[in-house]
């Protein structure tokens, strides 16, 4: 800006000059553009004066991680609490990562209390875990409706890849004291966000006995066909040109499946107190 027009602007700012811009008589096309220039500069240094607004927080700076589960009953979402457990959290996403619970079932429907899977396989054969995890019930959060909580065997630091979903508040399975298995509870580390109405209709399913188990079983099965942590997606496989002739792919060996263990006859799964 000009000198001239920095002092009209600074008595503008001032409040001396705007009645005599008005009033006078100069139309000379020095004054039009000395005007001009002062009333385009004006709102800018305003703007400048006003004082900064605090920036709001990044959004998605502590959102929780979701998981999608596709099962052949429908797909449902669990968000997880980190916070609260985070050894529970980090274990099932390290599950969910490795594709560990694709091709897994739900072996235990038990149709007002819980649904229960992550371990056995189609065949209803234990996959390998694994190491055990420590519990983390004692995180203040409560089995109620919707939640996911770690499966274990009567050893509370048993825990592996099973989970179950609790169908009502079952409060009776949170933590009390550390006494023993019993009054441990059960670590609560997600809930269903989305699709619960799929795990409502996995639990209404007729059950039986099969494999290793004397009954609960849902039948038919549900499997998950996969599992993925939202905004983890995996990119689907580009298709072949048209054009183009793909060559023949060459004969490739089938990796041998590392052998699993014989099925316990008990799967690791919460006990009514």
């Amino acid at each position: 800006m000009s000198a001239i027009a920095a002092a009209y602007a600074n008595a503008f700012a001032k409040g001396r000059i705007i009645g005599d811009l008005f009033r006078r008589r100069d139309r000379s096309p020095m004054f039009k553009a000395v005007l001009a220039s002062v009333l385009l500069a004006l709102p800018l240094g305003a703007l400048a004066q006003q004082p900064a607004k605090p920036t709001a927080p990044a959004n998605g700076a502590a959102e929780h991680p979701r998981v999608v589960m596709h099962t052949t009953q429908g797909d449902f979402t669990l968000e997880l609490y980190p916070e609260k457990a985070p050894k529970s959290v980090a274990n099932f996403l390290q599950y969910v990562r490795d594709g560990f619970y694709d091709g897994t079932v739900f072996h235990r429907v038990v149709d007002g209390y819980l649904v229960q899977g992550g371990l056995y396989g189609r065949d209803l054969t234990q996959r390998r875990t694994r190491a055990a995890i420590p519990s983390e019930a004692d995180n203040g959060l409560s089995n109620l409706r919707g939640t996911v909580a770690v499966a274990r065997g009567a050893d509370a630091n048993s825990g592996t890849s099973q989970f179950f979903v609790n169908l009502v508040d079952n409060r009776r399975l949170d933590y009390v004291s550390n006494q023993s298995g019993l009054t441990w509870g059960f670590a609560v580390f997600g809930k269903i966000v989305s699709g619960m109405d799929v795990v409502d209709k996995i639990a209404a399913l007729p059950t039986r006995a099969q494999g290793p188990f004397v009954g609960d079983v849902p039948n038919p099965l549900v499997i998950i066909d996969s599992a993925n942590v939202v905004g983890e997606e995996k990119a689907a496989p580009a298709r072949a040109s048209s054009a183009a002739t793909p060559a023949p792919a060459k004969a490739t060996a089938t990796p041998t499946k590392p052998a699993t263990k014989k099925a316990d006859k008990k799967a690791a799964a919460p006990k009514a107190a």
